[in-house]
């Protein structure tokens, strides 16, 4: 559930042998607390090998969840480097990052010398690979007009064809305006 590129079979080996001890951990704490409350509210059924099944299945998924989120909204990492523990984010690359941060409408320039101006609804996680897709798009002409291309709902451009990227920057209107 995260934009990350798949790591190599043993770093997987690795990370499933962490997730599987956090899950069992989990498991032991959740057999605990389902006792407890068996003893002294109410009992729902007995613990067995398929509750401790479905038991960890449940916190599989939770904590999937959770690390998915942590990762996605670059939590961990933001703490991390108010720390001055890193400077990285939780994002595959620092393409990807701007991407997901600056949330504004941006001007492909194209290698061949044309713009594209537009919302980008996708983008690649590297600049040399993937594609955009480019919502609203207009073509900017060399006189500076804009050329609106209403008939299209999006122009897919291969990254590899583009040079460089604009950002454009919109100031907020105050109540004076």
């Amino acid at each position: 559930m995260t934009s990350h590129p798949k790591p190599h079979q043993f770093e997987r080996i690795i990370q499933a042998l962490i997730f599987t001890f956090i899950v069992r951990a989990n498991l032991i704490g959740a057999e605990w607390l389902f006792a407890a409350i068996g003893d002294r509210l109410f009992t729902i059924g007995q613990w067995d090998d398929s509750a401790e099944t479905l038991v960890s299945l449940l916190i599989a998924l939770v904590l999937g969840a959770i690390f998915a989120y942590l990762v996605n909204a670059d939590v961990l990492h933001h703490y991390l480097r108010k720390l001055k523990l890193t400077t990285r984010t939780s994002h595959p690359s620092e393409w990807f990052y701007v991407f997901s941060e600056k949330v504004t409408f941006v001007i492909l320039n194209l290698k061949d010398g044309r713009r594209l101006y537009g919302w980008p609804k996708e983008w690649p996680l590297e600049p040399d690979k993937g594609q955009f897709y480019i919502m609203l798009p207009a073509w900017i002409l060399e006189d500076g007009s804009q050329l609106d291309l209403p008939e299209l709902d999006g122009v897919l451009i291969r990254a590899d064809d583009v040079k460089w990227v604009e950002f454009l920057r919109f100031e907020e209107k105050t109540n004076d305006e």
